[in-house]
């Protein structure tokens, strides 16, 4: 293969002639954190003097946040003295768990566990922020590759020690790498606190406008409680058995065929399905209509969906036809329970819901379909703002994602 002007082969691929590659034994000392024993002694945890960082506190940063500003818990004075103090601006590693393999920056003074690792000692010459970067787009190699154990995978400080890294030669280039991936880091972050902050206010006009407690001008009329038996027919889907054999599927079908997967990460409508159903797989479920108001019944319970396609439902579903309600408003009065079907449903292998608890459940109704609609479209719009601003934010990831295939591997220069 031809190599590009000014670039080379290397163990790890082709980088620029200029850089190097470098294991993390060379240019830092990789340490491991360290948990006073035994776990939960009040000697040592929930005391005020130092923070206490976790593996299980790394979880609750996102991605694009690459400094650590904060811990859960802190150590006594005593527990610091069986721990490792960490100072800021130090990289870390997590060496186990869910995080394992993803690379942060301290902001703090804080005491690392011992699922945590550090690289002391960094050269003056290599800047932590660039490393950080290019150690989280290494992950799942990382967890899939490099990491040890069967149960539990982890990294000890050997493994991290050996890990091999390019490295622009001057500091200046890491460091504007660094600056442009923070800056997409940055527009991230901003775009996931905003939907957040959506969601919050989608969710207080939820409280307020599908309960009655706030009207919408124009309306004044008693509110009433309804059964959803009289709001719609609701009916279970059916699945063909056994569920696994071939001839039920074909992936040339319109008829999509819903599982539970394909609605766990949808919003409000369903548009497309994994999978989709042969004609005689059709033959032996229960068809619904494109436009189709649909609820999972089993494991995710109570996700309701609106079908844009034309699907067939398994028995883990059920559809309500016949409204006798605006469809949209009974989405979101679906919505606003969902939580609430975990408590009341049955229990077995997996929880899950039956018709007759759902046709007898009670929920408040406007008295006309034009109250109902006017609440659905306030609710539609703001589900609407939330669409775009998450498709922004995939947009976003992509960018940078392609960003960082380019700068790290040197085939966009910055400097």
């Amino acid at each position: 293969m031809d190599l590009k002007p000014g670039y080379k082969h290397t163990e790890i691929g082709v980088i620029p002639e200029e850089w190097v590659v470098k294991s993390t034994n060379q240019i830092g000392t990789p340490v491991r954190g360290g948990s006073p024993r035994p776990a939960g002694d009040p000697r040592y945890f929930n005391g005020s003097y130092i923070p206490w960082l976790t593996v299980a506190a790394l979880t609750n940063i996102p991605a694009s946040r690459l400094i650590v500003l904060e811990t859960t818990t802190s150590l006594t004075e005593e527990g610091s003295l069986h721990s490792r103090t960490l100072t800021p601006g130090t990289l870390i590693i997590a060496n186990s768990g869910a995080t394992l393999g993803v690379a942060k920056i301290l902001g703090i003074k804080c005491c690392a566990n011992d699922g945590i690792a550090a690289i002391l000692n960094l050269s003056n010459n290599v800047s932590p922020f660039y490393l950080a970067h290019f150690i989280n787009t290494k992950t799942n190699y990382l967890r899939e590759v490099v990491a040890t154990g069967n149960g539990q995978p982890n990294l000890n400080t050997e493994l991290i020690g050996n890990f091999k890294i390019p490295i622009p030669s001057t500091k200046a280039e890491q460091e504007a790498i660094a600056e442009a991936l923070g800056d997409a880091d940055a527009l991230i972050e901003s775009l996931e606190q905003l939907i957040a902050k959506k969601h919050q206010i989608k969710q207080g006009a939820m409280q307020e406008l599908l309960t009655g407690k706030r009207r919408l001008p124009g309306f004044s009329e008693k509110w009433s409680v309804k059964r959803f038996d009289q709001l719609a027919n609701i009916q279970r889907g059916a699945s063909p058995r056994p569920i696994d054999n071939p001839i039920w599927f074909d992936e040339n079908s319109s008829v999509g065929w819903v599982r539970i997967s394909d609605i766990t990460k949808s919003g409000i409508y369903l548009r497309e399905t994994t999978q989709r159903l042969s004609v005689l797989g059709i033959q032996h479920s229960r068809p619904v209509s494109r436009d189709s108001l649909i609820m999972s019944i089993c494991a995710t319970v109570g996700r309701p969906i609106i079908t844009e396609i034309d699907v067939c439902i398994h028995d883990g579903f059920v559809v309500f036809n016949n409204l006798r309600c605006n469809k949209y408003f009974l989405y979101y009065i679906l919505s606003s329970i969902e939580d609430d079907w975990s408590r009341h449903g049955q229990t077995g292998s997996q929880m899950n819901l039956n018709t007759g608890l759902i046709n007898r459940t009670e929920v408040p109704m406007p008295p006309t379909v034009k109250e109902q609609t006017a609440i659905a479209e306030i609710l539609s719009d703001m589900d609407a703002e939330i669409d775009v601003l998450e498709t922004k934010l995939t947009k976003a990831r992509q960018i940078k994602q392609g960003m960082m295939q380019e700068l790290l591997t040197g085939r966009i220069r910055l400097v």
